[in-house]
């Protein structure tokens, strides 16, 4: 599942590169670019935005309370902060990550796929698969073979892909290998 990204910065070149190196990565999506952070809570529910890049210069004072009461109304999207300039360290303890103005590409591309795990963890701490799942999502990380997998728990291949495609659908993650559903000691 793509993460949709909402990017709130005044500066329209600031926000038209930045959207240009995120729509670069695979897994993101920037699905608007304001310049308002009045429009903030709403633009994000409308659009099922779930990760906000803001510019905490643009809230002013009201930086806390602001995002303390957008965490309440939407309390599973990840909040960052677009840093343009010199500010109190303490403006940043709200957020869940930073991205500053002197950052490189590969430097944002970074922090962004980093923001996906947190975010895909997040996620994935409501996920409750079944003992059969779990063992087939063992036998997968192991490198088995769906024959392999029928074979060791005496099940079809019908079974195992079925199985396989529940992991998928509970999880929303395609590639079992890339995850952190099972305890590493399981794959040895």
């Amino acid at each position: 599942m793509r993460n949709r990204v909402i990017i709130c910065e005044a500066s329209e070149i600031i926000a038209i590169g930045l959207a240009e190196i995120i729509d670069g990565i695979a897994q993101f999506d920037v699905v608007s670019r304001i310049d308002n952070p009045e429009q903030l809570c709403e633009k994000a529910i409308a659009l099922d935005a779930n990760l906000l890049i803001i510019n905490p210069m643009l809230l002013g004072f009201q930086n806390r309370d602001f995002l303390i009461q957008l965490g309440k109304e939407l309390p599973s999207v990840t909040l960052v902060a677009l840093v343009t300039a010199s500010l109190d360290h303490s403006m940043l303890t709200p957020y869940h990550g930073v991205i500053e103005i002197n950052d490189t590409r590969s430097k944002v591309i970074s922090k962004m796929n980093e923001f996906a795990r947190s975010e895909t963890s997040k996620n994935l701490d409501d996920v409750e698969l079944s003992k059969r799942e779990t063992d087939v999502l063992v036998a997968v990380a192991k490198g088995m073979m769906n024959k392999e997998i029928a074979d060791q728990m005496n099940i079809s291949i019908h079974t195992v892909i079925s199985h396989r495609k529940n992991i998928t659908r509970k999880t929303g993650i395609k590639s079992v290998s890339g995850n952190n559903l099972i305890d590493e000691k399981e794959l040895i």
